[in-house]
């Protein structure tokens, strides 16, 4: 499954962000495995694309980042896979 993983930078600093991931890495538990990101371009949101077998893995990798970040996670599917499965009239 994929998610949308959005990241909001607690305290507005994208410094201790920046400073635990050159020092620990994304930290993600087994079955968590990361696809692409981008920043805005105020540096104060990140955006991830996650793949996870199970949503619940998240949780576990959030909570090691959650004292720095809150999290919005929405899953999410291709526009081919979405409009592959809607009927149109």
């Amino acid at each position: 499954m994929l998610f949308m993983v959005i990241e909001s930078f607690k305290n507005r600093d994208a410094g201790a962000v920046g400073k635990r991931f050159k020092l620990s890495g994304r930290m993600l538990p087994e079955g968590v495995a990361y696809q692409a990101s981008w920043v805005d371009s105020t540096g104060m949101r990140c955006f991830q694309i996650m793949e996870a077998r199970d949503p619940e893995l998240l949780k576990t990798w959030t909570s090691r980042w959650d004292d720095l970040i809150d999290f919005e996670i929405v899953p999410v599917e291709s526009s081919a896979e979405f409009w592959a499965k809607v009927q149109l009239d």
